[in-house]
């Protein structure tokens, strides 16, 4: 093995990953100022994840379980159209964003918000947990949050770093560049089937939780809500929770934020 290419290649790799840092949102109240990397663009993150949304609402809608309660659907889109005009306030550009909300009819405690602002909230997190909108809008605040720091991109721009060292790897010491591009799928795979890191789950709560407070939503809900995770029993915590810390460091950390948007809240209160 020739130590002196593999060295190389390892400091190039690194050196990929740690190319173009971008600042995706500011910090608004919470402080979330975090400089991230990327190695792909925004525009084309975005198309792919408006591709794999139609996807899955294609797959949910042959299932009859896309949009089924009226009533339900209603009250997501509603709380959607009261959090996404906050949403300038950490970028500018979020607002203009080709939006999508939908519900999906599912037993699942989950939602998300894939890039470009592609939300899905699942039926069994608004029905098992019997959310007040408060505490839904604390869910969507998060997985917008996600959307807004550009999670999703940084997570891609990680993966095509590895890929480029194993790729690069294999030519210099003789693999077979097939069975290493096939490994470097299979990690993405992986990888993009696993939720966030703690790092940008926490940002999220932060950043989510000053986004409720702009839309009006008081944020000591997002205290009852994690209380409610935390309680849903069997099987441990669901998707939603996997990467965060404890439960009491978590709403620890949320108790300490809520004075700073506290007044957020009353001022959007007051105007609406």
């Amino acid at each position: 093995m020739n130590w002196k290419y593999l060295t190389t290649l390892l400091v190039f790799g690194l050196a990929l990953v740690a190319c173009t840092p971008i600042q995706t949102t500011s910090g608004g109240a919470v402080g979330v100022e975090r400089k991230q990397y990327a190695l792909v663009s925004e525009a084309q993150v975005e198309e792919s994840a408006s591709i794999a949304y139609a996807q899955e609402t294609q797959k949910a809608a042959q299932k009859g379980a896309l949009n089924i309660n009226r009533a339900e659907t209603d009250r997501v889109r509603r709380i959607a159209a009261r959090l996404i005009p906050a949403t300038g306030t950490f970028r500018t550009d979020a607002p203009g964003w080709k939006w999508e909300v939908n519900v999906e009819t599912s037993d699942e405690l989950n939602a998300y918000c894939m890039p470009g602002g592609k939300i899905m909230v699942y039926t069994g997190l608004i029905e098992k947990l019997k959310l007040s909108d408060d505490e839904l809008a604390t869910v969507m605040g998060h997985e917008i949050s996600h959307a807004l720091r550009e999670h999703g991109r940084e997570r891609v721009s990680r993966q095509l770093g590895q890929e480029a060292v194993l790729s690069l790897g294999a030519a210099l010491l003789g693999v077979n560049s097939d069975a290493a591009v096939g490994l470097a799928n299979q990690v993405a795979t992986v990888t993009f089937q696993l939720p966030h890191s703690r790092e940008q789950e926490s940002e999220a709560d932060r950043l989510g939780l000053e986004l409720m407070a702009r839309a009006g939503y008081n944020p000591n809900a997002a205290v009852s809500l994690w209380q409610k995770m935390q309680s849903t029993g069997g099987g441990g915590p669901p998707q939603f929770l996997s990467t965060h810390p404890s439960g009491a460091t978590r709403i620890a950390d949320i108790q300490a934020l809520i004075p700073r948007v506290m007044p957020l809240y009353q001022s959007a209160r007051t105007k609406g």
